[in-house]
């Protein structure tokens, strides 16, 4: 790592900050160089590096904790810059592709909010790009899931898809024609915070009745813990689990125990699937895509919940029956997932780094030609008169 270090002040200079990847994306990413590329998924609790090639093949990853959300945002950066020297010690890194948890604005250069870091308003391309000798990419994290999903997962083939990640909260992409649609101000795809219950529980985005509190990994938890806490009947296999220590509870431990049959645990993943369902019976009324791709942590659970999302998919679908429906699928890639579409994302930039460098090596070349032309004409008049 030292050697990279040794070399930061000038990597600033040859630092080439991409102000925007294009709009053609399907069409780019055939095109773009085969190379190995870094993809950064940052998270609340962990920040996640992998070196990722033309084909999707992780060939390293690096994991470590995220910082915690009281500190800097230097220090989220610090960590970054870190994993990327580290990798960068045994991989020939051509760029660097970050999915970030939050709002990324339509330049892909700040996060405008993360709701887990102290980003606001933050230029993080431009602050990682400036301390790497790579360019830099930025995206939010379910984009990027989303074009890894359309790249190398379960959305291989779909020309119009919609993706769900399922964690502590909703997260969502939409790809269309092989183009992530990001909205007018880089914001699309919010779905979590749709409105499903007017008046319903509060969400921590200040609104009330949003998706997210029925049917993530946030909702899943409080309703096993409420049960548990009235020491519900319904209830005695999960508090045995734990001991009775309620706040031990947690989505995997749910579907550990609903795999195992404990029938409260089964409950819980139906009606949180049930909810899935419903949101994606809205969405398809204003999207109407051909594809729905399930992820995220909760997606584990797999035909325990998608099984019940499926079935109220086809209860809440406007026009059913006269219509054709929408494939859900889980996706494929699991939590490397944002990873991976990051590092994807960032091969686009990685050739406009490459032709900028190319042109500058033809350049040298010139002038090098020049030069030791002009050496050796000098050598000979030299020679010429010692001679004389």
């Amino acid at each position: 790592m030292s050697t990279y270090r040794d070399f930061t002040h000038r990597g600033s200079a040859r630092a080439t900050v991409l102000r925007t990847v294009g709009t053609r994306e399907r069409r780019s990413h055939l095109t773009a160089p085969r190379v190995p590329t870094v993809g950064i998924d940052i998270g609340g609790t962990k920040v996640m590096a992998g070196v990722v090639d033309a084909d999707g093949n992780i060939l390293e990853t690096l994991r470590t904790e995220t910082p915690d959300k009281s500190k800097s945002p230097k220090v989220v950066e610090d960590t970054i810059v870190e994993l990327v020297l580290d990798l960068s010690d045994r991989h020939d890194v051509h760029a660097v592709g970050i999915g970030a948890a939050g709002w990324v604005d339509a330049d892909r250069s700040k996060v405008l909010f993360a709701p887990h870091l102290a980003w606001r308003d933050e230029p993080l391309r431009d602050a990682i790009a400036s301390r790497l000798v790579v360019p830099v990419m930025v995206d939010n994290d379910a984009n990027t899931a989303a074009w890894a999903e359309w790249r190398f997962g379960a959305g291989r083939g779909e020309d119009h898809l919609v993706m769900i990640t399922l964690g502590t909260g909703i997260g969502g992409a939409i790809l269309e024609d092989g183009h992530v649609k990001r909205g007018k101000y880089g914001v699309a795809g919010e779905f979590g915070h749709m409105q499903v219950v007017p008046g319903g529980h509060r969400c921590p985005c200040g609104n009330r009745g949003c998706w997210e509190q029925y049917s993530s990994g946030n909702a899943l938890v409080r309703e096993a813990r409420e049960l548990a806490a009235a020491d519900s009947p319904v209830a005695h296999g999960l508090i045995e689990r734990v001991k009775g220590n309620i706040p031990e509870i947690t989505g995997p431990l749910i579907t550990e125990l609903a795999r195992e049959g404990d029938a409260m645990c089964v409950e819980l993943l139906q009606d949180i699937g049930q909810w899935l369902g419903v949101g994606i019976a809205n969405l398809a009324a204003a999207l109407d895509p051909s594809c729905f791709v399930i992820g995220g942590g909760v997606s584990a659970a797999d035909d325990l919940l998608i099984g019940p999302a499926r079935d109220a998919f086809k209860r809440h679908l406007t026009g059913r029956g006269y219509r054709p429906e929408a494939r859900i699928a889980k996706a494929q890639l699991g939590p490397e997932a944002g990873m991976v579409g990051a590092a994807d994302l960032a091969r686009l930039v990685a050739r406009r780094f490459r032709r900028t460098n190319r042109r500058r090596v033809e350049r040298y070349e010139r002038y090098a030609q020049f030069y030791d032309q002009a050496a050796t004409t000098i050598r000979n008049t030299r020679g010429t008169r010692s001679a004389e």
